[in-house]
């Protein structure tokens, strides 16, 4: 059973929780929800779930979402603070609207180096890895957006963040190949982009130190180094 939160709910987690962001309208949509948006939302929230009971098993490493970062005042006060444009030359203007912004703070490390800045990717599968126009979605504009993000500094000058990464979560190993070998294609930036599939995510003993695939032939990363 799947339960959207109500208006009652919403404004009961803004008393104790404090998330004033959190609109009574949102509620509407509750009933308008189709399938492939539930899926998407669920597989969001099943990483999400996931990495938050990773951290507490840990004990040194602390979760943080979008609503508890620091960022600068001029991207605080905006509407949406994390969508974003970013120019790729003279060929077009293309958005980016992650499916989750978090952070992990490392409790033993000094505090300029205490963080690391994360954007979720939560992939069905539903859309075309490529195209041959950037007019049209596919991944392969999205990762496009996301190494213009990174060599326009804009993690820095928007968010003050000192450095990001990609988390990228899809349906299958194969979906996986497709996505690492589109990321492989980039100029630059192959270092931010990390892939894996849920089963693979699920079945970790350890998600913090699970080897996530680079866009780099061979190359594994994990959260936390071992």
């Amino acid at each position: 059973m799947v339960y959207g939160v109500g208006i009652h709910g919403t404004r009961l987690l803004q008393q104790e929780e404090n998330l004033s962001g959190r609109r009574d309208a949102n509620c509407s949509d509750n009933r308008t929800i189709g399938r492939l948006f539930l899926e998407h939302a669920l597989l969001i929230a099943d990483v999400m779930v996931a990495l938050e009971l990773a951290c507490r098993r840990n004990g040194r490493v602390r979760l943080l979402n979008s609503e508890e970062l620091s960022l600068p005042e001029a991207t605080r006060r905006q509407r949406e603070p994390f969508h974003w444009s970013v120019s790729i030359g003279n060929r077009a203007k293309l958005g980016l609207i992650p499916d989750r912004v978090f952070a992990l703070e490392f409790l033993d490390q000094p505090s300029g180096r205490s963080r690391a800045f994360y954007f979720l990717e939560a992939d069905r599968g539903t859309m075309p890895v490529s195209r041959q126009t950037l007019a049209k979605s596919s991944f392969a504009r999205k990762l496009l957006a996301y190494e213009a993000t990174w060599q326009q500094n804009l993690h820095q000058t928007r968010f003050g963040f000192h450095r990001f990464r990609v988390v990228t979560v899809t349906t299958s190993a194969e979906r996986v190949k497709n996505l690492v070998a589109a990321a492989s294609r980039l100029g630059r930036g192959h270092g931010l982009f990390l892939f894996t599939d849920l089963a693979s995510l699920q079945s970790a003993p350890d998600l913090l130190a699970f080897p996530w695939q680079t866009a780099r032939s061979g190359q594994t990363a994990s959260f936390v180094a071992q």
